[in-house]
């Protein structure tokens, strides 16, 4: 049951507006939670620029919604909302434009045979130790008979892995990616080979999220206070998040629950729902002008063969941020709502996380026929992103009229 909500003239919503600050007395900054606990379980699998913390997605759905509840996501990045639902027993949806995150979010949701996936996981590391040793000291004598089969180097045309990577690093990334073929859990090894990728590029250790250019000398790190090296090695990666990708589905598994989870891959303004009808929407869309979504994988599009659909983006950071980009943005978000609309409950619940200093919301709400019920404001603190851009996020609580 709802709870009763006091009758509010429209002065006193729109005072009480500006200081939500707070659910449920929880602090919407969440500056006491700790960075281990914002990354939990299999929510830091891979690197996601402009993910929304969890902490943040369980406190609205709890508040707001109920187990069994089906929840949408149509803006779905790498599926924050649809695992939280999940361990609160409710039902969700995800939409999302690019393959590659959808990749990402069915690693983190599917149900595996844990067994299976930690022997593969280690055998291929496994593998990949025997190789690089090989590499540095290639003496076939000096290695068993079994791996003679895996001596070569790649011959890698990319230019962008040759502009980023070292010579080790990149033949020990070809190397872990021609030995996925020969496992059952591909999609899992991919993501880990992804992610060393992400770590492995010769780029200053502050600065993994916006890499402006290589470092092939020596520089001062600003994260570590000292001066470091530019990355030689892929391997060293590769074992921490083949461990680390192990502990966290286990941790995963622990409390997830039998609830529904539907990963779709396509486009919000357009995709069809049918059959089905939500209770509310949780999601946090693009930010105008503020992410390429698809490049800031690069390396996993190098890698895999994934189809690049950068340019559907809505609100990329290569449309800039002028007027034109801010009312093209504005419009492709109302097609959005109103698109998945068709698939909302009467009086539905909607939850927008977005940083809407353009103040392009209300007139969207307007347009989806949405009411603003209330605006909680959060400053973005604690990030674990070194790119020290600093802002504020807005979460808007629609319904649907």
């Amino acid at each position: 049951m709802e709870k009763l909500m006091p009758i509010l003239t429209e002065e006193e919503r729109e005072i009480k507006r500006q200081y939500l600050t707070s659910l449920d007395g929880v602090d919407l900054s969440f500056a006491n939670v700790r960075e281990f606990e914002r990354t939990k379980h299999v929510h830091r699998l891979h690197p996601y620029l402009g993910k929304f913390i969890p902490q943040l997605v369980e406190l609205f759905l709890k508040h707001y919604f109920k187990k069994g509840d089906w929840i949408l996501d149509p803006f779905m990045g790498s599926g924050t909302t649809l695992i939280e639902a999940n361990v609160l027993g409710m039902n969700s949806v995800g939409i999302e434009i690019s393959e590659f995150n959808c990749h990402i979010a069915k690693v983190k949701t599917r149900k595996y045979n844990i067994e299976e996936v930690e022997k593969e996981i280690k055998q291929i590391l496994h593998e990949t130790k025997v190789f690089s040793k090989w590499l540095l000291k290639p003496q076939e004598e000096l290695f068993p008979t079994l791996y003679k089969k895996f001596y070569k180097k790649f011959e890698v045309k990319s230019e962008y892995f040759k502009t980023w990577f070292s010579e080790r690093a990149i033949q020990e990334i070809f190397f872990y990616r021609e030995r996925i073929k020969e496992y059952k859990n591909q999609d899992i090894l991919q993501v880990i080979l992804s992610r060393a990728a992400r770590s492995a590029r010769q780029i200053p250790h502050y600065d993994l999220a916006r890499p402006n250019k290589p470092v092939k000398q020596k520089y001062y790190c600003i994260k570590h206070r000292r001066i470091c090296e530019p990355v030689e090695e892929a391997l060293k990666f590769i074992n921490r998040y083949s461990w680390d990708t192990i502990k966290r589905i286990k941790e995963f598994e622990k409390i997830r629950t039998s609830a529904v989870i539907k990963i779709i891959q396509g486009d919000s303004r357009e995709v069809k729902l049918n059959n089905m009808l939500f209770d509310g929407i949780f999601t946090s869309p693009p930010y105008v002008g503020l992410i390429d979504y698809h490049d800031q994988h690069k390396y996993a599009y190098e890698l895999f063969d994934f189809s690049n659909n950068g340019f559907k983006e809505i609100g990329s950071a290569s449309k800039g941020r002028s007027q034109q980009a801010r009312e093209e943005y504005q419009r492709d978000i109302i097609k959005v709502f109103q698109n998945v609309s068709k698939w909302l409950k009467p009086k539905a619940k909607i939850f927008v996380v977005v940083n809407d200093r353009d103040n392009l919301y209300p007139r969207i709400a307007e347009e989806c026929n949405f009411s603003i019920e209330e605006i909680f404001h959060r400053p973005v603190l604690m990030r674990t992103e070194r790119d020290n851009y600093q802002f504020s996020e807005s979460i808007y609580y629609f319904r649907k009229i």
